[in-house]
């Protein structure tokens, strides 16, 4: 895809035309009757209204009080009218069908290793090629509100901080979007990941062709030092596996690395929150055991996961706000300053609490998780 690309044209590919539409949900019927034919019992997950009103009314009894009475209904609608709504799918389906056929060529090439990266592993060509789906999750099913977007400069050196939650890292990615899109210098967010991720082969490859990192401190200077801008979280893995009665509640952000970071580069920070990623995935428990065995972090139970098996990562359609805050000046201390831990510790501290209490008062004025 070409940097190019307008709205009207996005919304087509987006949404499809009429007919289009007609035929994929004909296509969806006619394999639902095959299957039928060959197993009489087969009822398609996309259409288990009642099993999935099963699901929420009783995982309800276990949901804080304030979302037991007022969201029970209004979660088992969504669910059920939007997750698994066919014309979801079908509108993700028609974007990635879209994806493959305009960028033929450029799979091919990568396919075969004929592709340049700079010394980062980015690929500007497979950003284009993602980018739609990203705008998908950012302006059609979160509905990310951004405000604070001339805090970020239009070019030079910027540290990112932003609170970490959601169980999958959209927020990254959602972040990262709302400044590849709607700053007006449009500028790419290098953001470091976390090292669990460097092991998973797909997901690594991915991260690495979009342009981000593995989460050190090495790698986060010398990107400030090549005058990029650079995101951080410093929660980690704590941050992606609150619990939802804990949810908006910031952890701890380590060992004040990101401190370090911007003080021997004399970068901004820039304090970022997110709300709404925190109610994508309603946490219930966690799952200790198997997550030793599998060797990750944690494996949360949730209100879909592991109930409705693969569909239980399709994250729920809250409504995002991201507010970017006013940049914290680091040059007046000086490089030598990152050695300073009582410093390193007390600005860890003011921004922990400057991103804690925008989150607050973003929470204030928000009425709905669904609707903001």
């Amino acid at each position: 895809m070409s940097d190019d690309l307008n709205e009207d044209q996005s919304a087509a590919f987006l949404l499809g035309d009429e007919e289009t539409r007609r035929q994929m949900i004909a296509e969806l019927e006619a394999l639902v009757g095959r299957l039928r034919a060959q197993a009489p019992g087969y009822e398609p997950p996309a259409s288990s209204h009642q099993h999935l009103k099963v699901l929420v009314d009783g995982m309800a009894e276990k949901l804080p009080p304030e979302l037991r009475v007022t969201s029970q209904e209004h979660l088992r609608t969504t669910l059920s009218e939007n997750v698994l709504d066919p014309e979801v799918w079908k509108g993700i389906w028609y974007l990635a069908n879209h994806i493959v056929q305009y960028n033929s060529d450029m799979i091919k090439r990568h396919a075969t290793g004929e592709f340049d990266t700079d010394e980062w592993g980015l690929d500007w060509e497979y950003v284009d090629a993602i980018r739609p789906l990203l705008i998908f999750f950012y302006r059609v099913y979160w509905r990310v509100e951004t405000t604070g977007l001339e805090n970020i400069p239009v070019e030079g050196r910027a540290l990112l901080v932003v609170n970490h939650a959601g169980q999958l890292p959209w927020d990254g990615f959602m972040v990262g979007t709302a400044v590849l899109t709607a700053h007006p210098a449009q500028r790419l967010v290098r953001s470091l990941y976390a090292s669990l991720l460097a092991t998973m082969p797909f997901v690594s490859t991915l991260l690495v062709r979009l342009g981000q990192a593995l989460a050190t401190v090495e790698n986060g200077t010398r990107l400030l030092e090549q005058d990029e801008l650079v995101a951080v979280f410093p929660e980690g893995y704590k941050g992606l596996g609150k619990r939802y009665s804990d949810r908006y509640k910031l952890a701890r952000f380590g060992r004040g690395g990101f401190i370090r970071m911007a003080l021997s580069t004399g970068a901004p920070i820039v304090p970022v929150s997110v709300v709404g990623s925190e109610e994508t995935y309603i946490t219930l428990a966690r799952l200790p055991t198997l997550a030793k065995v599998t060797g990750v972090p944690y494996l949360p139970v949730t209100l879909t996961f592991p109930w409705l098996g693969l569909l239980g990562f399709v994250p729920l359609p809250t409504k995002w706000y991201i507010d970017f805050g006013e940049p914290i000046p680091m040059d007046p201390y000086g490089p030598d300053a990152a050695d300073d831990l009582v410093l390193v510790s007390q600005l860890t501290d003011q921004v922990r609490n400057t991103i804690q209490q925008m989150i607050h008062s973003r929470l204030a004025s928000r009425r709905s998780i669904f609707f903001g």
